[in-house]
């Protein structure tokens, strides 16, 4: 049994610290008070910590007594935090999924003696694993993620709610989308190459450009054709271009009878009600990752991976908190066993590729009712 703290009480937080807690001493430290007792009313086997992660002296000191850390702090503080969590030689699983690379943590993390497993969520984080487990077996020349977050019941006119906050949200509709065409990188706006796609759990989505590959583009650099797409229901790219197109997102400040604001602090305000998912609001993830490559005889293959999975009406837990949270606790008790003893910064595709590692972390979705269902031509 280790002593584990967790980094953020928010909805994906929570639940990976009450999962955690079948096996292990677990502490959920947040700034917010009142998080910290909405997950104690959820699960009394945790203890809770009042933090300031930006605090690097208090982090570095409260951090102390564990044996690992799990990062689940908002995206724009996550680089920062995880620099100190090394800092602080401590192991860590992180899916704060901030804009950084990751990467360039790596040194810091061998000169400390410690392992950071980072983008460990559903997407990045599974599609991931599933493609760095292939990637032992074939030559992999195609490599495609379409994932989205979705309310079960539809309201008009955005057909959308935010499982984490609209500031997350507006930033993967704002940073500009990398995908891998013929062996190069391009880059095109979030949002563009809309295309709709039937998935027989749900019906026609919409899919469109992300910049969710991350570091696919500098650890699988040998596949020629990576993208990542993002899924809504139809409809929901033209309201949010209409945004986006009249300046809703600018970050500029703008003055208003003498008071300077910005833009895209007020459009996150006014969303955050529109957007924002009730507790035990039902919600699903839809994800579909698809390789294709050659195997050992030369054989073409194409395998692909379905996930179609919904809130836990029994735990009351959000679908993406469940795909999410249960990755990455599935990548700290697999690391807590002793499969992946490496030292340095690993994005899951390098996880992926290590022997029983993929398995283990299947098996252990599977125990959690997350199923991903394999289909191979």
């Amino acid at each position: 049994m280790s002593n584990i703290i967790v980094l953020g009480a928010g909805m994906v937080g929570s639940t990976m610290a009450i999962d955690l807690t079948k096996k292990h001493n677990i502490t959920l430290a947040d700034f917010s008070q009142k998080a910290l007792e909405i997950a104690v009313n959820k699960c009394n086997k945790l203890q809770t910590l009042q933090i300031d992660v930006t605090n690097k002296i208090e982090l570095e000191i409260k951090l102390q007594p564990f044996d690992l850390v799990i990062c689940a702090v908002p995206g724009f503080l996550g680089f920062q935090t995880l620099k100190n969590i090394l800092e602080a030689k401590k192991n860590v699983v992180d899916i704060s999924f901030f804009p950084e690379n990751s990467l360039e943590l790596d040194e810091l993390a061998k000169k400390n003696n410690v392992t950071a497993i980072v983008d460990c969520g559903v997407a990045p984080g599974m599609g991931n694993i599933i493609l760095g487990h292939y990637n032992e077996k074939l030559k992999i020349t195609d490599f495609e993620c379409l994932v989205g977050g979705l309310p079960k019941v539809k309201k008009w006119p955005f057909n959308y709610k935010a499982p984490f906050s609209p500031v997350d949200v507006i930033e993967e509709y704002t940073r500009p989308a990398r995908y891998v065409e013929n062996g190069n990188v391009i880059i095109k706006d979030a949002l563009s190459d809309v295309e709709l796609v039937d998935f027989k759990s749900v019906g026609t989505l919409e899919s469109f450009n992300s910049d969710g590959l991350r570091s696919l583009i500098f650890t699988m650099s040998h596949i020629k054709n990576m993208k990542e797409k993002t899924l809504r229901y139809p409809g929901h790219v033209e309201y949010v271009q209409v945004l986006k197109q009249s300046g809703f997102f600018d970050t500029n400040p703008i003055k208003i009878n003498g008071n300077k604001i910005s833009p895209l602090e007020f459009t996150s305000k006014i969303l955050f009600n529109e957007w924002k998912l009730g507790e035990t609001e039902e919600e699903l993830t839809v994800m579909k990752i698809s390789l294709k490559g050659i195997d050992i005889n030369n054989n073409s293959k194409t395998i692909v991976y379905h996930l179609h999975d919904e809130f836990c009406p029994k735990t009351k837990t959000s679908s993406m908190a469940r795909t999410t949270g249960y990755t990455a606790t599935a990548a700290a008790n697999m690391f807590l066993d002793g499969l992946f003893k490496e030292k340095g910064v690993f994005p899951p595709e390098l996880i992926g590729s290590k022997k029983g590692v993929f398995e283990y972390i299947l098996n252990y979705l599977k125990e959690r009712n997350v199923k991903y269902i394999k289909e191979e031509f």
